[in-house]
């Protein structure tokens, strides 16, 4: 925008029809969009410039008619299969206006807005209406003491701008909220991956004899782990993804670990995946043996050394966890018997946590799974949805290199119920990649991806004790991390059969090694990018994991992912 050009500069002569605003942008650069306004007496058409391009699904070209004489705006919303409008007044009272140094000022939100408004131009224009200002041609607008919009060109042409027709589309009359709302959910790109499943102990297992059917829920390990294969999307690198799971308990009361993740090279008959593991038994997936002779089925990755040549002998991937998540005790089930316990019970847990760095195994032809550790008969109720939201209108010409993403290890046994281990090797072994980690040198950035809890479920054990985790990189240490949460007790009103202790506190209460009954667990991101010399290196998970007590044993939940950006 040139900025010689101010607001004042521009002349409006009487009959000037035609108003270009500039509309700024602050991000990493000023951007601007052009606003036309178009004056026909008393009726003023405004639309927004519309993004050179390819637009992304979802977009809507909006046209805004002020009618002075009526005073009435209507805000009309064009898609390729139908029309949104609403219709209001012009007036406003609800905002309280004072005139400082020829601007009107009031405040919206906590927001300072100040309109610089021409009271003796010959005509009324202002291309945001909505605020109630007649009066005038504004020339500038200006939000928190930044200048949003500002009036760039006014000229009399014989012509209008092109605005969408109205012939052939059916139309539909809302709300204002109802047309926000609806502009930004056609937006979004969402999948329902699972509906309403049950995830409970006695269901027969499912087995596939040739390839794995799309759109199918297939159910494993006795019930308690859900499968479904989908195509999904591909979207611009732009968009952000977040993972919506909805749970409550259909008759376990207890606080369980749950798991959402995908499995990868699934579709490739050529390698063992983890997919063998489930369809078959856990024993058939590669195996570590720790230093009591205890087997562990398929947790670390395995590779041989001439990955970089594109030549292995032999090449197994765990599973890349989405989200790692622990229900509550008893929600939704439960709370009528709990009914006048002084709380209001929540009807379900609701966990939403973004995966964006997780984009590139959530597009085309993917394996999801959902897991829950039970052996009730009624188990849990889970839904899940994928919503990707986009952060620009267009779809770019070229896309750069995707991050490259490979599962290391994981201990977090969604198998349990059809025979895999515990992790539970961390008292006598550390957990270090099978094969080495190569990270090449053109890497822009390389991250872990590293979730991590702790369990033992009584005082000592290793759920109630913080430890440190090391991860050890060639032998040396690189990184320390104690995964610790001590804000449980904000989950109250999610376990209603918690147990209730004689001081007032509830089991739910108590701080634990890195999650919450009712909540989610965060990844935590290490660098890795001090290692990206293009050699091999050997990554090491150390635990200091606590002894066991009278058959009582402490295990680890750990998954990492290596996330290469180029």
């Amino acid at each position: 925008m040139p900025m010689t050009v101010t607001a004042q500069n521009v002349k409006i002569p009487r009959g000037t029809n035609e108003f270009t605003y500039w509309q700024i942008e602050y991000g990493e650069q000023n951007d601007t969009t052009e606003v036309y306004v178009h004056r026909d007496n008393d009726v003023v058409t405004i639309v927004t410039q519309q993004p050179k391009g390819k637009l992304i699904p979802g977009y809507a070209q909006t046209v805004t008619k002020v009618d002075y004489a009526q005073d009435s705006i209507t805000v009309n919303a064009y898609y390729d299969d139908s029309i949104y409008f609403y219709r209001t007044g012009f007036s406003r009272n609800d905002l309280e206006w004072k005139k400082e140094n020829g601007k009107w000022k009031t405040s919206v939100n906590s927001n300072t807005l100040e309109f610089e408004m021409d009271e003796k131009a010959p005509v009324n224009v202002n291309p945001l209406p909505h605020y109630g200002l007649n009066k005038g041609v504004l020339r500038s607008f200006i939000r928190n003491g930044q200048k949003r919009l500002v009036l760039a060109k006014a000229e009399k042409i014989s012509w209008g701008f092109c605005r969408p027709s109205s012939i052939i589309l059916p139309s539909r009359r809302v709300t204002p909220r109802e047309l926000d709302r609806i502009m930004k959910e056609r937006l979004v790109v969402t999948t329902r991956i699972f509906d309403n499943v049950q995830l409970h102990w006695g269901a027969q297992n499912a087995h596939v004899s040739d390839s794995i059917p799309f759109d199918t829920v297939l159910h494993y390990a006795g019930g308690t782990l859900a499968l479904k294969r989908l195509h999904l999307p591909m979207l611009p690198e732009h968009y952000q993804y977040f993972l919506e799971l909805h749970q409550r308990s259909n008759g376990d009361a207890y606080d369980r670990t749950g798991s959402v993740f995908v499995i990868p090279g699934f579709n490739n008959s050529l390698e063992p995946t983890f997919f063998d593991g489930i369809n078959g038994h856990p024993d058939s997936l590669p195996v570590f043996i720790d230093h009591n002779g205890e087997r562990y089925q398929g947790i670390r990755s395995g590779i041989s050394h001439l990955k970089k040549y594109r030549i292995s002998s032999f090449v197994y991937d765990p599973p890349v966890e989405l989200m790692r998540f622990f229900t509550p005790f008893g929600v939704g089930h439960f709370n009528e018997r709990m009914a006048n316990y002084g709380i209001d019970w929540a009807d379900e847990t609701y966990y939403r946590q973004e995966v964006s760095d997780l984009a590139p195994l959530l597009q085309g032809d993917v394996l999801i799974g959902v897991w829950i550790g039970n052996y009730d008969a009624g188990g849990h109720i889970v839904s899940l949805d994928l919503k990707s939201y986009p952060n620009d209108y267009l779809v770019p010409d070229s896309s750069s290199k995707h991050p490259y993403i490979r599962s290391l290890f994981n201990t977090c046994n969604v198998l349990e119920m059809a025979g895999q281990n515990y992790g539970k090797l961390f008292a006598t072994d550390s957990l270090s990649t099978w094969g080495s980690v190569w990270i090449p040198k053109d890497a822009k950035r390389v991250l872990l991806r590293y979730i991590s809890t702790g369990h033992g479920g009584w005082g000592e054990g290793d759920e109630f004790v913080p430890k440190q985790n090391t991860i050890l990189i060639d032998g040396k240490v690189a990184f320390t991390y104690t995964p610790w949460r001590q804000d449980c007790g904000c989950y109250r009103d999610l376990n209603p059969v918690s147990g209730n202790f004689w001081n007032g506190l509830s089991s739910s209460d108590f701080s634990r090694s890195g999650w919450c009954p009712g909540t989610a667990t965060q990844p935590v991101y290490f660098d890795l990018s001090p290692w990206a010399d293009g050699k091999e290196h050997t990554m090491t998970v150390a635990i200091p994991q606590g002894k066991p007590v009278e058959g009582m044993f402490s295990h680890w939940a750990v998954s990492g992912a290596l996330i290469t950006e180029y």
